[in-house]
């Protein structure tokens, strides 16, 4: 059976200040947003009904819009506040959710500096991100690599900047895997197609420092609850050719929460106790009342 399209839902999308019907939330065929890519989003899990990290994505939908030029007409606790509002409307415990704010329609061009500034959230069920998770996924090399910091606005979570990540990940399932790895440009090891990477070794985490990529709020999570734990985390320019050195591998993101690595383009990995660990600290974390 067909996936069920995400425009033909029953329930609420809040937008531009108000709850509307799911299938009425629309923009205009000339929006700015689709055209040029001037998008922001977050995208965030519900647990219990609690949203994790909720004002740092929503600070952090402010950033992206600031990097991009535009302004939000939503603070930030207004948006925090029409986010819980919504999953309590929506009837939804375990949920995912998408903040996004983007240039509308008033002008069509490169350039818009008029204040059509438009946010939206929706929220839905969505369970592992991988399937099978447990199992660990397989990555391929992405044919794709991340721009370099002063070629794009790496630092914002901009719509613009996924399109090589879905590029690369429709070569890795046309491939036979699950996802891919994507280089810098500079050939350095950076991250999945949409989450960031961890290695392990000698007890050791390693993981690619942030410097042409989003600095994830899971990865800064999971960092900490390495250190809480003792762990030593080196954050650093990492190369292909060390991947035959690390015994284990992780991705992380909001969606796809901690997900075991078993191989990267023929190097085997093997899910051992410090990525049990974390995703254990990571789920005990993420459902507490206040997470």
């Amino acid at each position: 059976m067909a996936a069920q399209s995400f425009d033909d839902r029953d329930g609420w999308v809040w937008m531009d200040g108000e709850f509307v019907p799911h299938r009425d939330a629309r923009v205009h065929v000339l929006t700015h947003a689709l055209h040029y890519g001037s998008c922001v989003f977050e995208g965030e899990r519900a647990y219990g009904g609690v949203i994790f990290k909720s004002r740092e994505h929503s600070e952090r939908l402010h950033a992206s819009a600031n990097i991009l030029g535009f302004k939000l007409p939503y603070s930030a606790e207004e948006i925090d506040r029409a986010k819980a509002e919504l999953v309590k409307k929506q009837g939804l415990e375990n949920c995912y959710l998408r903040a996004l704010a983007w240039r509308g329609s008033q002008q069509m061009g490169v350039a818009t500096k008029r204040d059509d500034v438009h946010v939206a959230i929706a929220a839905w069920e969505w369970g592992d991100y991988f399937k099978d998770r447990m199992k660990g996924i397989r990555l391929m090399v992405a044919p794709w690599r991340r721009p370099a910091p002063d070629t794009a606005p790496c630092n914002s979570k901009a719509a613009g900047l996924y399109m090589i990540c879905t590029l690369s990940r429709h070569a890795a399932l046309d491939a036979g895997f699950d996802d891919a790895m994507m280089f810098d440009w500079r050939g350095q090891i950076a991250e999945g197609t949409g989450a960031n990477i961890f290695f392990v070794r000698d007890g050791v985490l390693h993981t690619p420092t942030p410097d042409c990529f989003l600095n994830g709020l899971t990865r800064q999570t999971i960092i900490k609850l390495a250190e809480k734990r003792g762990i030593e985390v080196r954050e650093r320019a990492m190369f292909p050719n060390e991947l035959a050195s690390f015994s284990e591998c992780f991705l992380t993101g909001s969606a796809a929460e901690v997900t075991p690595v078993r191989e990267i383009a023929g190097q085997m990995f093997k899910p051992g106790a410090m990525t049990e660990q974390l995703m254990a600290d990571f789920s005990a974390l993420t459902r507490r009342a206040n997470a």
